[in-house]
């Protein structure tokens, strides 16, 4: 095998966690690990605590989470957009390439990490304090970052510099690019196995790695392989390899596993399991709930272990800053203090609020997402639970002392009153949206009688639309003011959910797999549907809504089940998340699904819906190595191009 000299950098992540609200790990911050550091119980702390610490470099980094997202059919580019979103919707605004694509934002902090956990396996025996299930951490993010790798890129390397899964302390630069097969046999598996093994029910601190946690990986990996080996749509690969199993197992089998461990965790789920309403999933003052398997964690009490100002942040990594991304400029909306329209005031201002944020209109969702994804609003709760769509008046926060202001058709609106509704579908009446005597500075339309400016799902354009609630910012150190909107979101980022565990197990059987008495595909779907059809809030009427509608939830799902369907709930269920990419490649359904998307344009008050088209190829189902690697690499242009993956030369 021809092999290159390759330079990933080792040191380790330097910032410290925060583990929920106690079990703070207070430890150093650290530039790079060696060998007998790890053989000390410190050191193997040190090492577990950069572990956790390594997830914030990558979720709530908005640009990686622009690359799982923008380009499919949950997310197009918004208004503000630079290149590092635009190229990524494959709409003619520019080309993915080995510098514009950020999912260099994955690469080196992955490696890195990968590296500090082969350390902590080779060297925590020597250490007595340290027992298997702390070495289990280590091998459960080593499958981690390898599985998140091996999705994006395709086969990456398993030498470091110091041989396969050895941990690497030289500046050696020689390496290969395993093949997709090799990195999961070799590397994925075994280790959550392993993992799954060892690892407790109960984390060894809050939001640590678990048996539970292990065994929905396993499973997603399992499936995610399995339709690799499938390859349906007739994807390439790269570097190139027969779509054969080292282990001599076929898709079925991994199928059938996939469903096996899924199941396996449902009926055995330690401390976790599903919240009553899908509201509480993402409230912010539920945050860390028991549904919620692994987050990024950051906390307002001490920037230290945040990792970030509690008062502003410019964006970038290990910030949590990618619920701005699908915020619009809602602070642009203005209403009167005057019946003349001579005096207006920001009537909606920018606030540290789960409904409310930073704005920066880089990413927008196009019209599918509110007319076709989320169609049923009545029944289903994850409309309301996913999205702010009611702008509600706030302005004495901001000091501005007026009782009310005039807005649409003159009318008055007190405050916590709503300035704007995005409205659930079309209305019977026709929106005015010309209206020139109080006219909306933001371009939104009025209704006979009502004193709320209205824009209707057709009317959703790249500069005005829903903002994403289920990611926006909660603290609870604003007192009567407006708090601190410029800093990133002090919440913890949510990765994983036990709700996934449905999914998988429901589309392992879709795939093939041989259900057990009572978990089908239409059963395992409808636990998750009839929890969305169980309503405590109306989160945009801002009202309690104490409302069951699981019947007509489960009564509504098919009775047969396809992957179009599995995709389409776990758009619901997810949407927002980071999920969409990795679903649409697994799947192959990318083109399928997120080939064509409306959305209006880029100014104010073009509610004109324009039909989009991608051109989605099939090399663009694995992203490019990134430059700054190649740029390391001291080899040759024929040898690097040999190394990038196709289509990207």
């Amino acid at each position: 095998m021809k092999r290159i000299r390759l330079k990933i950098t080792i040191i380790a992540v330097h910032s410290l966690l925060l583990f929920g609200c106690s079990h703070i790990l207070d430890e150093q911050p650290r530039g790079i690990y060696e060998p007998a550091f790890f053989q000390t119980e410190r050191g193997i702390h040190g090492g577990l605590t950069s572990m956790h610490a390594h997830l914030r470099y990558i979720y709530g980094q908005a640009y990686y989470y622009n690359t799982t997202l923008t380009g499919t059919d949950e997310a197009t580019y918004g208004q503000s957009a630079d290149q590092n979103f635009k190229v990524m919707d494959l709409t003619g605004q520019g080309d993915i390439t080995s510098t514009s694509s950020r999912s260099d934002a994955l690469w080196g902090v992955a490696f890195s990490n990968i590296n500090t956990a082969s350390g902590i396996i080779e060297n925590a025996a020597e250490v007595s304090t340290i027992t298997a299930a702390q070495i289990a951490e280590a091998r459960f993010f080593r499958a981690f970052d390898y599985f998140l790798l091996v999705q994006t890129f395709g086969g990456v390397p398993l030498d470091l510099g110091a041989g396969e899964l050895i941990f690497n302390i030289t500046p050696s630069r020689t390496s290969v690019r395993n093949t997709v097969p090799e990195v999961y046999t070799k590397a994925i598996f075994p280790d959550l196995l392993t993992a799954i093994n060892d690892l407790p029910d109960q984390g060894r601190m809050t939001g640590g790695a678990t048996k539970t946690l292990a065994r929905l990986y396993l499973a997603k990996a399992y499936l995610t392989y399995g339709w690799w080996l499938e390859n349906p749509g007739n994807i390439p690969t790269y570097p190139e390899a027969a779509r054969t199993d080292p282990d001599g197992h076929n898709a079925q089998w991994y199928y059938q596993e996939a469903y096996n461990v899924s199941t396996t965790a449902i009926d055995n789920p330690g401390p976790f399991g599903l919240q009553d309403t899908y509201y509480d999933v993402n409230l912010g003052q539920n945050d860390r709930n028991n549904e919620i398997l692994l987050y990024a964690d950051h906390t307002e009490t001490s920037e230290f272990y945040n990792g970030s100002s509690l008062t502003y942040a410019n964006g970038g990594a290990p910030d949590n800053f990618a619920g701005w991304m699908m915020t619009w400029n809602y602070p642009d909306i203005r209403s009167a203090t005057s019946t003349d329209w001579s005096a207006v005031i920001s009537s909606v201002q920018r606030e540290a609020s789960q409904a409310l944020g930073r704005p920066w209109t880089r990413m927008a969702p196009p019209i599918g997402v509110v007319e076709t994804t989320f169609a049923d609003k009545q029944n289903d709760s994850r409309y309301d639970g996913t999205f702010t769509t009611v702008y509600r008046a706030n302005w004495p926060k901001g000091g501005v002392t007026a009782a009310s202001v005039y807005n649409a058709n003159n009318l008055p609106v007190t405050p916590g009153g709503a300035i704007l509704t995005f409205l659930d579908e079309e209305p019977a009446a026709t929106i005015n949206y010309d209206n020139s005597t109080y006219k909306s500075n933001i371009g939104a339309g009025v209704l006979p009688g009502r004193s709320d400016f209205v824009i209707s799902p057709r009317g959703i354009s790249r500069i005005v639309y829903p903002g994403l609630w289920k990611l926006g910012p909660y603290r609870t150190d604003n007192g009567s003011g407006l708090g601190q909107p410029n800093a990133a979101s002090t919440r913890p980022f949510n990765i994983a959910k036990f709700s996934e565990l449905y999914l998988i197990a429901a589309e392992a059987v879709v795939k093939g797999a041989a259900p057990q008495t009572g978990k089908s595909a239409r059963e395992l779907i409808n636990v998750i549907r009839s929890r969305a059809g169980k309503w405590r809030w109306n989160n945009n009427g801002n009202v309690a809504k104490v409302e069951d509608n699981s019947a007509a939830m489960k009564a509504a799902t098919p009775a047969a089940i396809d992957i179009n369907y599995i995709l389409a709930e776990r758009s619901r269920e997810y949407y927002g998340e980071g999920y969409r990419w990795y679903d649409l490649i697994r799947t192959q359904k990318w083109n399928d699904l997120a080939g064509t998307y409306e959305i209006a344009g880029s100014n104010k008050g073009d509610h004109t819906a324009v039909t989009h088209t991608r051109s989605i190829q099939p090399h663009h189902y694995l992203r490019p190595i990134p430059q700054g690697q190649l740029d390391a690499m001291e080899i040759t242009q024929v040898e690097i191009r040999a190394y990038q993956n196709p289509g990207y030369d």
